[in-house]
């Protein structure tokens, strides 16, 4: 198992880092952070979900704010690139020039330009790019995703899917709500869903959105990704709601046969509503989507055998996931259907 280093130690590197140290064999050498004082500083690191590891032990590790003397002192297997969007480009580039393979937080890049560097990078390199779309990964989504492409309860008909969330005011530096080096609610947080929609039912020939503007920025989104054969397939993204509300996720899919709900604040989180049967909560997947899409990534890197899914994620999925939300902000600003 591999030789890991975690680049950048905020809400998401030390998520990254609590499942890398849960995996058996991986072995987390070195973190990457501006912040000189990130090992007394991570304790007090928050963000909008659980998930987080409680105590995380950093004996043995080695910290680095230099990132070229990282790469070249560690000699490393991977990294976990967790920076802020705009600098996902030029350090995930950096790596896979040095043989180093990469996994980078969501959304891929800022723009599909930076995007098809990544993906030339990575093409010149014997190191992997993946990109962490956790969606696909998480385990009521992919059971979701198994059951469509069963075909068990027929056509899908009709889909929501909707992530709300407050403001985010946990980054450092406050980069989450600075349009230019997030990307904004849409390329933050919207995107999920966006991704997750590509994934379980192909590219949509065309996207209407509606949005919510605040301060010159989408702060909330209403999409319908556009289909032959005339299905219903709507998201919904929010960094407007309440801070006592804090954040939820869930969709709906209603097929010929039957209809499925996931709710992150519901208990069960995740129904079956079969036309001609009893309901019932299925079995999914153990753990949550960061440790899976590791687990994913660890696997991808030694060669092995992906599981049962098979391949997820592609680094050129996940540009066209930024391209589909490129056209979401377009037909919102413009108020005209936008053609993929």
């Amino acid at each position: 198992m591999p030789d890991i280093g975690i680049v950048g130690f905020g809400f998401m590197g030390r998520m990254h880092f609590g499942c890398w140290s849960g995996l058996e064999g991986a072995n987390v050498k070195a973190i990457c952070d501006a912040n000189p004082a990130i090992a007394a500083d991570a304790g007090e690191i928050v963000g909008n979900i659980d998930g987080l590891p409680e105590n995380v032990d950093l004996s043995g590790v080695n910290f680095y704010t230099d990132y070229d003397k990282f790469l070249t002192d560690e000699k490393l297997d991977a990294i976990s690139l967790t920076l802020p969007t705009f600098l996902h480009a030029d350090f995930a580039i950096k790596a896979l020039e040095a043989g180093v393979s990469v996994l980078c937080e969501k959304p891929m890049a800022l723009t599909l330009d930076q995007c098809d560097r990544m993906i030339a990078a990575a093409a010149e390199s014997e190191a992997e790019l993946m990109i962490a779309h956790c969606i696909r990964f998480w385990p009521e989504y992919a059971k979701a995703k198994e059951i469509v492409d069963s075909g068990e309860y027929g056509k899908v008909l009709v889909g929501h899917f909707q992530r709300l969330s407050v403001i985010p005011t946990w980054s450092s530096d406050d980069w989450m709500r600075d349009a230019s080096q997030s990307g904004g609610m849409v390329l933050d947080l919207h995107i999920h869903d966006s991704d997750y929609v590509h994934y379980l039912l192909g590219m949509p020939v065309a996207v209407s959105s509606r949005a919510l503007m605040t301060d010159g920025h989408v702060s909330h989104i209403d999409t319908q990704y556009h289909y032959d054969g005339g299905k219903l397939i709507t998201a919904e993204g929010s960094w407007r709601v309440s801070d006592s509300f804090n954040f939820r996720m869930n969709f709906e899919i209603l097929f010929e046969g039957a209809t499925i709900v996931y709710d992150c604040t519901r208990d069960p989180v995740f129904m079956v509503y079969p036309s001609k049967a009893d309901a019932f909560s299925p079995e999914v997947a153990a753990g949550d989507g960061y440790s899976r899409e590791i687990e994913y990534f660890a696997n991808l890197i030694a060669g092995k055998v992906l599981g049962p899914q098979g391949e997820v994620i592609t680094p050129a999925q996940s540009k066209e996931s930024l391209r589909i939300v490129e056209a979401e902000q377009e037909s919102a600003l413009t108020g005209k259907m936008v053609t993929l």
